[in-house]
């Protein structure tokens, strides 16, 4: 799971984006409005955490714009002004959630997870694509009754694939959701960690659910 962080204090935006590591997620910063419009225009995020008093555009106008171009990720708000119409303000401008400081960290995930469970088809709490399952909140996975453990990349890696069982993904789409920018060597980096994933979910099962769709990317088979 990928997340923009658009916070201008930048102590709260380093401690939002530290907590959001520690959790195996990948996460950037944007600390203007504007800046969140190119960085979500380029990038395919999973949720957008927005605080609503940025200097230049606000929180309200940024959501709105971002909906105007057509970028639908979920978009959390958060703000210290805790009114009826402030939030009224941030959900008809296209927000999905509201949440008002100061706020727990550990809410702030479960609302992530809650919205990233949204999409075409809402998602159960617990993923199951076949005979592998990954609880996102308690960060487990198995296949079948055995307990698989997995590095904090290769638990974000297989989600992504989670996420969109069935679907064939390219190296770019799978960069796009399990690593953020301050990663820069991306030249193999997609195919070394499928391949740890296939030692440690496929291969010791006999089975090969994990494949290679030549000059597309990968699929997790459904």
């Amino acid at each position: 799971m990928r997340v923009l962080v658009v916070e201008d204090e930048i102590k709260m935006a380093s401690l939002i984006r530290r907590g959001l590591r520690s959790e195996g997620l990948a996460a950037d910063v944007a600390i203007k409005g504007e800046d969140a419009l190119w960085m979500a225009g380029s990038t395919g995020y999973d949720a957008i955490v927005l605080d609503v008093m940025l200097p230049g555009i606000d929180g309200f106008e940024t959501c709105r714009r971002l909906r105007e171009e057509g970028i639908w990720s979920p978009v959390i708000m958060l703000t210290a002004r805790d009114s009826v119409e402030d939030r009224v303000a941030g959900l008809d401008g296209g927000a999905d959630d509201y949440l008002a400081k100061p706020f727990s960290f550990a809410e702030l995930l479960a609302r992530l997870r809650a919205l990233a469970r949204r999409g075409p088809v809402e998602r159960p709490a617990v993923l199951e694509v076949g005979t592998l399952k990954l609880d996102p909140a308690a960060r487990r996975v198995w296949r079948e009754e055995t307990e698989v453990n997995l590095s904090a990349k290769e638990f974000q890696l297989l989600e992504t694939f989670m996420r969109h069982p069935g679907e064939v993904l390219s190296r770019y789409q799978l960069l796009e959701h399990a690593w953020d920018y301050d990663y820069e060597n991306r030249s193999n980096i997609v195919d070394v960690y499928v391949r740890y994933l296939r030692d440690k979910i496929d291969r010791p099962f006999g089975v090969t659910q994990l494949e290679t769709v030549r000059g597309a990317g990968y699929r997790l088979k459904d």
